[in-house]
């Protein structure tokens, strides 16, 4: 008599174990009152931080109806604490960043340019989300090169705000434009965004996937 064994039972999908998302408004949160507690200047730490003061509040008030992803969720985290640390002390004199340039000698402080990278490289992920979630784009060939043209017009209308902020405030908003002495430093910035969204969407767009897909299997058991 032949053994019947039984159906095997479908693998329940299973949802990866992510940083979790008050932990990470916490320390936003911290790094925002340490960066605002002595802040070189304040206007400029205004400036270089706006995006966090808008950006949190928002991203916390729309989390039970649009959750965002772990990988997008860190990304964001980081990208405050860069902002934070800008706005501090002033993009063009971060200690870390003279420490960069005397060690490399360098001709300037780098940590605007890194700056700039994390300009492209956190909002490609951003918008990469917004679009595979609202529009028909998801799976298309088109998704790629769609992130990377929005990051880099975003880029360039920050140059815009920075062109403003340099045509109201004269020589108080040095320190926001942060330029160090470069006549290239619009197009550099704009270059420094364009390869930061570029890696972003090389590197993370399978991991970004993947953590797509877990969080729709997330929300249809709920």
């Amino acid at each position: 008599m032949t053994a019947v064994h039984p159906a095997p039972r479908p693998v329940p999908h299973r949802v990866p174990r992510r940083v979790p998302p008050a932990l990470l408004a916490g320390v936003v949160v911290a790094g925002m009152a340490l960066s605002a507690w002595g802040a070189r200047d304040r206007t400029t730490w205004f400036l270089e931080t706006v995006w966090v003061l808008v950006g949190l509040p928002l991203v916390v008030l729309t989390w039970r109806r649009f959750p965002l992803t772990g990988l997008l969720a860190v990304l964001l985290a980081a990208h405050a604490l860069v902002l934070a640390v800008g706005g501090h002390y002033t993009y063009a004199e971060v200690p870390v960043g003279d420490w960069v340039r005397d060690t490399f000698h360098l001709s300037r402080n780098p940590y605007d340019r890194f700056g700039h990278l994390m300009q492209g490289f956190v909002p490609a992920i951003l918008v990469r989300e917004l679009l595979s979630r609202t529009s028909p784009l998801r799976g298309s060939r088109w998704l790629a090169p769609l992130t990377v043209c929005a990051c880099l017009a975003f880029s360039a209308c920050f140059e815009l705000l920075e062109w403003l902020a340099a045509e109201i405030g004269g020589h108080g908003a040095d320190a926001f434009l942060a330029t160090q002495g470069d006549v290239w430093d619009t197009q550099w910035d704009m270059f420094c965004a364009l390869i930061g969204a570029t890696v972003s969407v090389l590197v993370l767009s399978r991991v970004h996937d993947r953590q797509l897909r877990a969080l729709e299997a997330a929300q249809r058991v709920v």
